[in-house]
């Protein structure tokens, strides 16, 4: 069954003609009644296009930072996967109201259709599900590289924040909060201009570790953010390139953001400097002047493509600097 074949996605059958450009664009529709004319977007995504003919009501969310763009636009949820929640957003995953549609990874099909949604929003964790999801509803593909987000990462979450804006009809509390992000980053900037600390981004899972360089899901931290990289290491797998103690111990970095993705798979609190106890990591530098920062898993592993992840995110990064003999 396709989605058109569904009364609760069908199209106004008063619609004479969109307007159709580059991206996303907007045109009154021609009616042949006297009913408040409608809108319809045309989106233009990396896995197709995406056409709205009014505005959503009962939205399936299938990833966390499409959650909190929601929630930053103040538009209610219907259903959304609730396998990882962040803190910023438990609210939702206890909700009972909201329904569960499985997992991040996967999905439940079966419980997307019987939500009945009238839009779907996903990323590219999601991707093979595509063309199974267009047939439930309308589905909006948020063009995010979670492998490498090197380029314009910050202008990506801004660009679909303003989208959601205008298609839920939030324009002006999405231009808000894109100020707001945009001053967040200024904020950043003024920390890191000019200095000379290095800084290495390591996830820890159970011991072993991985690090993540200029060009990988933490990239942006690098070229948008202005933190200096420890290493050059370039790889852009999603759970970075596996490294040694030795590794982390060589390239000796003034500060470390280590983002303990065992508190997150395990769902425990996340680790303090304490209790890890490496001795080569305790021989770097960031560890003997206290730049050791233990960043907010959810934000960074969980999400890192939102509003508020990218905040708290840029919060940690400020952190890295506050203990340097350079602050």
């Amino acid at each position: 069954m396709k989605w058109t074949d569904k009364p609760w996605v069908l199209a106004p059958l008063a619609v004479l003609a969109a307007l159709v450009l580059q991206g996303c664009d907007e045109a009154p529709m021609e009616q042949t009644t006297s009913e408040p004319k409608a809108k319809s977007l045309v989106i233009h995504h990396n896995l197709g296009t995406t056409e709205i003919s009014s505005t959503p009501e009962r939205v399936a969310v299938l990833d966390m930072n499409e959650a909190d763009f929601l929630d930053q636009l103040e538009v209610p949820i219907a259903g959304m996967v609730k396998d990882y929640v962040p803190h910023f957003l438990a609210a939702y995953g206890a909700d009972s109201d909201v329904q569960d549609l499985g997992a991040i990874t996967q999905p439940n099909l079966e419980r997307i259709y019987a939500l009945k949604p009238d839009l779907i929003l996903m990323t590219p964790i999601q991707a093979a599900q595509y063309d199974d999801l267009s047939e439930l509803a309308p589905t909006l593909h948020f063009d995010v590289d979670f492998r490498d987000s090197h380029g314009d990462h910050i202008g990506d979450v801004t660009e679909h924040l303003l989208l959601l804006g205008k298609l839920f009809d939030k324009e002006k509390l999405a231009e808000s909060k894109a100020e707001e992000l945009k001053a967040k980053v200024e904020a950043v900037h003024q920390v890191t201009e000019g200095r000379p600390e290095t800084a290495l981004i390591v996830m820890h899972n159970n011991g072993s570790f991985s690090s993540f360089g200029t060009r990988s899901r933490y990239g942006f931290v690098f070229d948008s953010l202005g933190v200096k990289p420890a290493s050059r290491i370039a790889d852009n797998s999603l759970h970075g390139q596996p490294v040694s103690s030795e590794f982390i111990h060589q390239a000796n970095p003034d500060i470390l953001y280590i983002i303990d993705r065992t508190a997150v798979m395990e769902r425990r609190p996340v680790m303090r400097a304490d209790q890890m106890s490496n001795p080569l990591l305790r021989e770097t530098k960031a560890w003997k002047n206290g730049n050791v920062v233990f960043v907010d898993a959810d934000a960074w592993y969980i999400t890192a493509a939102s509003v508020t992840s990218l905040e708290l995110l840029m919060d940690d990064v400020i952190k890295g600097y506050r203990s340097s003999p350079s602050g």
